[in-house]
Formats: C-alpha cells, sequence, structure tokens
C-alpha cells in the first residue's frame, strides 16, 4: 500500500463545492481507500490505495462527483513526494510566514510558458522558484496582493493546480507521517 496525499481543486472555499469531511472519508472509505483522513476543512485528504497515482486521482475525482454532487479535480502526491516538498523548501531563507508561503501542486510538469509569464511580471518583494510539479511563491503581502499569484491565477493552459500555504503542507507532510 501506497500513502497518498490528494489535493482537491476548490473544495470547501467559499459557498461553492460543499463537503463534509466526514462525508468524504466516509465515501472514499466505502470505495475501497485505507487509513483515510482529512486535514482542515478544504479538501486535503491522506489516504493508502495499493493503485498508482494516476489511478487514485480519477478514482477520488468519481466518488466526489458520483456520491458527493461535487466536481473536483484532485492532485495527488505520494508521502514520499510531499516529504521531498518540505526538504526541498526553496524560498526557506526569505519566507518566515508559513501562511504567506505557498505550494502550488501542479497535475503535470509545466511548460516554459510558466516561467516566461512569472518572469515578465513586476513581483516586487514576491518570490518564486519552479522545481518539477511545484511552484513554490512567497508573497509576503499576501496572496491576495501578489502579483505573481495573481498572474498565475489569471494564466490559461497550463496543468491543473491547486495550491496550500505551507503550513498545510508541513502539516500533510505530519499526518502522511514518517518512513
Amino acid at each position: 500500500m501506497t500513502r497518498y496525499a490528494v489535493l482537491l481543486r476548490g473544495i470547501n472555499v467559499g459557498r461553492a463545492k460543499r463537503i463534509a469531511m466526514a462525508d468524504l472519508r466516509a465515501r472514499l472509505g466505502e470505495a475501497g481507500f485505507e487509513d483515510v483522513a482529512t486535514l482542515l476543512n478544504s479538501g486535503n485528504v491522506v489516504l493508502s490505495s495499493s493503485s498508482s497515482a494516476a489511478k487514485v486521482g480519477p478514482a477520488v475525482e468519481k466518488v466526489i462527483q458520483d456520491e458527493l454532487g461535487v466536481e473536483s479535480a484532485a492532485v495527488v502526491r505520494t508521502a514520499d513526494e510531499i516529504r521531498a516538498v518540505v526538504a526541498l523548501d526553496p524560498l526557506g531563507d526569505v519566507a518566515d510566514d508559513g501562511s504567506r508561503y505557498v505550494v502550488a501542486f501542479m497535475a503535470s510538469k509545466p511548460g516554459k510558458e510558466l516561467e516566461e509569464l512569472l518572469g515578465s511580471v513586476d513581483a516586487g518583494e514576491d518570490r518564486y522558484a519552479v522545481h518539477g510539479r511545484e511552484l513554490f511563491v512567497w508573497c509576503p503581502k499576501g496572496q491576495m496582493d501578489s502579483p505573481l499569484m495573481t498572474a498565475f491565477g489569471k494564466a490559461k493552459g497550463g496543468p491543473v493546480t491547486t495550491a496550500r500555504n505551507w503550513n498545510t503542507v508541513q502539516k500533510l507532510a505530519d499526518l502522511l507521517g514518517t518512513p
């Protein structure tokens, strides 16, 4: 069995796509996933499965659609991949507030267009780093006032993406346990 973090896009943000985490845990357990846990109320799921990550994401999406009536994309990472994100921490030397340090998890590796887009933005105090399928952004004035996050949010045609702040990423790593 492999331990996964399943990051659901847009769950329980504002009034849209509301899902009770207890219902989500129950439905995923009924669907055959094991050791299902959720973190916070915003679509962070940790579970075990014998399936590959490529199969876990669509299976979770189907359960959410069919059983809970909500459409949401799932971005999946193994426990080792989440721990590698925490260990990498490319902006740790400048990011001093985990609520303003964001990791955007992408379903696939972005093209060069992402670097071109972010490189063209007057970032002010913001900083970013792209590593594989993750975009790390330090937004010292918060995400709402971040020129980088604004540009990234308006980008079209890239991979499915969902973002978590650093505090949540670290809590996910803890919930996934040590190897």
